[in-house]
């Protein structure tokens, strides 16, 4: 079995500039490959607007309809495509050989320091050259100085994988100043030793904070923060099981309400769940809405039948899709910090681009980052990624007025969801 490997990831761009274009997936299957695909299409940022899914667990024909977001973006299509082949398994070797093989070992992480001159808006600048750059933020320390300098340490793994090159680093360092101009006044990259280990450290929030942002009864409770009109439209979610129209596999039907990162969402809990996807359809949405259709088999091949694992499933996705990432606003001490979170895949990784998304929010509403760092935390079902922005006080948004704080938190979540 085997296809010519140009002929694995097609890219077809669309006749128009309004219209999408077209990424095809040919080749052997694996676990967890759906949301692996749409990991690395989220992360130049591409939006999923409609996809089609078929596999028999050995090899999977996929078709995504993706645009760009925002719709001004510059996308390195070969890139992504050398991308997605990388997600791919070897169409030379065998099933057996691909179903039982060892999963990679992770990428090495790399130190990246850049001294530069503060201002509004550098931390965003600084995170969109590096996603241009391919660079995958895994953590981020902003420590700013008296006299108007600014260090920020990233963390990084590079989506390339040439990061171990003296050329690569050397390009990176140069791109970067080159980007950035007069404010860069240094940049250093290294790969990061035991030393830095405190950057990957697990956060230890208060226990009103972590109630607010980790609860498991969202759907349910009232936010500290009150949703804006088109956020209510997160309220209804909708997932019904049907094990009636298949004798081999569950069908699950998907109502909700359209949001950027929707399709990654949905296969990650089922790579997390251990729930195969042998049909599925993402239709496109319409007035708002997405209506999603997904045959499914447990890990053992068998329908879904036990009400219990059912009811599990279909809370974890209504939840899921109501709160995809949980965004409040705390006071830490005399200081005001704006906290995001969301869920870890099991394989360790996060979200793509939701530091660029956050700061982009608050470059364009003017409010200034004062220091910035990325941690984990852990409750007893799952790991987080948590954000922590303290923020600047301004006249445009002073942080002490809850009208002020809430128009912050509102353009932050309308932005993470693609609004």
């Amino acid at each position: 079995m085997g296809i010519p490997w140009d002929d694995v990831v097609v890219i077809q761009q669309g006749k128009g500039p309004d219209e999408p274009c077209i990424v095809t997936v040919n080749c052997p299957d694996k676990a967890g490959l759906g949301c692996d695909l749409c990991r690395i299409i989220l992360e130049f940022g591409l939006r999923i607007t409609r996809a089609d899914i078929s596999t028999d667990g050995r090899w999977c024909y996929i078709v995504y309809w993706v645009v760009s977001h925002p719709a001004s973006l510059k996308v390195d299509w070969e890139s992504l495509k050398t991308r997605l082949l990388s997600a791919c398994p070897s169409c030379l070797f065998s099933y057996h050989f691909i179903q039982h093989s060892t999963s990679p070992s992770p990428p090495p992480i790399y130190l990246l320091k850049v001294w530069c001159v503060d201002q509004k808006g550098l931390l965003h600048d600084i995170n969109e050259i590096l996603c241009n750059l391919q660079l995958i933020i895994q953590r981020v320390k902003a420590m700013p100085t008296p006299d108007g300098r600014v260090l920020d340490m990233f963390l990084i793994t590079d989506g390339m994988e040439l990061l171990h090159t003296k050329k690569r680093q050397d390009y990176v360092c140069e791109y970067l100043m080159d980007a950035l101009g007069e404010r860069c006044i240094s940049s250093e990259l290294q790969l990061a030793g035991p030393e830095y280990g405190h950057l990957q450290g697990f956060s230890s929030l208060p226990p009103a904070f972590a109630e607010e942002l980790f609860s498991s009864e969202l759907l349910d409770k009232v936010s500290l923060h009150p949703l804006s009109h088109d956020m209510t439209k997160l309220k209804s979610p909708i997932v019904i099981v049907d094990n009636s129209l298949s004798p081999a596999h569950t069908l699950l039907q998907i109502q909700c309400v359209d949001q950027k990162g929707l399709c990654f969402d949905i296969m990650r809990i089922s790579k997390d769940s251990d729930i195969k996807v042998a049909f599925g359809r993402f239709s496109s949405s319409v007035k708002g809405f997405q209506n999603i259709d997904l045959f499914v088999q447990q890990k053992d091949g068998k329908k879904i039948i036990d009400p219990e694992s059912q009811k599990t499933l279909c809370s974890c996705l209504k939840e899921e899709m109501l709160h995809p990432l949980r965004v409040i606003i705390v006071n830490r001490g005399p200081d005001t910090e704006l906290l995001v979170a969301n869920p870890v895949e099991l394989c360790g990784k996060g979200r793509p681009r939701v530091f660029y998304d956050v700061s982009l929010a608050l470059k364009a509403m003017g409010v200034f980052i004062f220091s910035a760092e990325v941690v984990r935390h852990s409750t007893q079902e799952r790991q987080w990624e948590v954000y922590r922005f303290l923020l600047d006080e301004s006249r445009d948004f002073p942080l002490t007025r809850s009208q002020a704080r809430c128009k912050i938190v509102d353009k932050v979540r309308r932005t993470l969801m693609g609004w």
